[in-house]
């Protein structure tokens, strides 16, 4: 692809004007074969897409380039990134939980760009549906997380297939002590973004709490904050359902996100939470990493981190791209805490604050979305024209595959449910109901 179209779409697309340093050197260079270190929220994903599509040809209906990544909301994140840039080039997203019928349904037309977790990736390799063989640029997003959640025997059994690799590019947030031995990275250039840029707006908090049982001490200090979102972080699936029902319980608008739960759960635990919805989200580490999730306001480490990596990745949730942010570490009496873990300074109790973290979103879900013809602008025009909504009270809309949402005020959203009932959504007869 032209390198003008290419930022052409990413400012019309995106809304990036001016490209950052990375950015700018991955638009420059001619290196095939690199190993791409930034922290979360860098901008990495288009860095890396821009490089990658300038190798790309128009498309030809054979399978150019395949994106791994470890997790099914990372694919989906970077799919939402190439996949407006990729003038004239199809690209799809493969992952768990995704219907293995549409995704070989979208293979009848062979994509140009394939974004997928290694696992369902093996999948259509072994069963016969895909065959990686041209496939001449792979990048493997997120590579330390891959090998951390396990992916490497099947990230080594899908490059051996891949016979005319030319280009390859990994990215990591972290520096790897071994490459991987099967990719030809032998004259491999190392891009460092690790320490560059601005210097972090983080301030760090100790909240000191009498009490070995953090759930109440946890509720005070959210009810201390100013309204805006804030992400939990404890260690165990089992800690985060606990810690969910007790907010809950307590009426903070919170959601749930963990390994243990179905994906379609997970991204709309992500969803939700970004939507406004529910501006708490209580995460495993599993949520510090690879999700596509902006202006977070709050870290809450409930939970001492179990690593020096885990401590940096949760607070690289807030305070990015020059944001400010805090992060709270609460720690109760006798409490090791490790090494990695510092702060600015200690946390003065304050009363419930005035203007608190609420949530003035509510979500609508309907049973259609892009297999049945439905785009966000059909669900916007809806709401307006039939539930008598203003534009501006139009939140975000994100349409799946045979789903939807769409967040609208809290305060409209009954009024706009019972008046959208009677009617059909693009002559479809479609279910719009509450999510709460």
């Amino acid at each position: 692809m032209d390198i003008r179209l290419i930022l052409e779409r990413l400012r019309e697309r995106h809304g990036i004007a001016a490209l950052n340093e990375m950015q700018q050197l991955m638009a420059g260079t001619d290196k095939r074969k690199m190993i791409l270190l930034a922290p979360t929220g860098s901008g990495k994903t288009a860095a890396f897409a821009i490089r990658l599509l300038r190798d790309l040809k128009p498309s030809s209906g054979k399978l150019q380039a395949v994106v791994m990544a470890p997790a099914r909301e990372l694919v989906l994140q970077i799919a939402g990134v190439v996949r407006p840039v990729a003038a004239g080039l199809k690209t799809v997203a493969f992952y768990g939980g995704h219907s293995m019928a549409d995704e070989v349904n979208s293979l009848s037309v062979m994509p140009d760009i394939i974004v997928s977790t290694p696992g369902r990736l093996l999948d259509h390799i072994t069963r016969g549906t895909l065959d990686v063989g041209v496939v001449k640029s792979l990048v493997l997003d997120e590579y330390d997380k891959s090998l951390e959640l396990g992916f490497q025997d099947e990230m080594r059994r899908i490059a051996r297939r891949m016979k005319s690799v030319d280009m390859v590019l990994l990215t990591s947030a972290t520096r790897l002590e071994e490459l991987p031995d099967f990719l030809p990275m032998n004259g491999a250039e190392t891009i460092d973004f690790t320490t560059r840029g601005e210097r972090s707006r983080l301030q760090v908090v100790r909240v000191n709490t009498p009490l070995r049982d953090k759930l109440q001490p946890l509720a005070d200090l959210l009810r201390s904050l100013s309204n805006g979102r804030a992400i939990v972080f404890v260690n165990h699936r089992e800690s985060a359902e606990r810690v969910y029902e007790f907010l809950k319980k307590e009426r903070f608008p919170a959601g749930l996100y963990h390994g243990g739960l179905e994906q379609r759960d997970r991204q709309l635990a992500v969803d939700l939470f970004n939507n406004g919805t529910t501006p708490v989200l209580v995460s495993t580490d599993l949520g510090s990493r690879g999700l596509d999730i902006d202006d977070v306001n709050y870290i809450i480490h409930y939970h001492m981190p179990l690593s020096p990596e885990s401590w940096t990745h949760r607070n690289g949730r807030t305070a990015r791209m020059g944001a400010l942010g805090t992060a709270y570490v609460i720690i109760s009496e006798e409490e090791n805490v490790p090494g990695c873990v510092s702060w600015d300074r200690e946390y003065v109790p304050r009363s419930v604050a005035d203007d608190g973290i609420r949530s003035d979103v509510a979500t609508l879900y309907f049973n259609a979305g892009k297999k049945e013809k439905i785009s966000r602008g059909d669900i916007a025009g809806f709401l307006m024209q039939k539930g008598g909504l203003a534009k501006e009270e139009v939140g975000k809309i994100i349409v799946n595959d045979h789903s939807a949402i769409a967040a609208v005020a809290r305060d409209k959203a009954a009024k706009t449910l019972e008046a959208v009932a009677p009617y059909k959504l693009k002559n479809t007869r479609v279910k719009v109901s509450l999510l709460k």
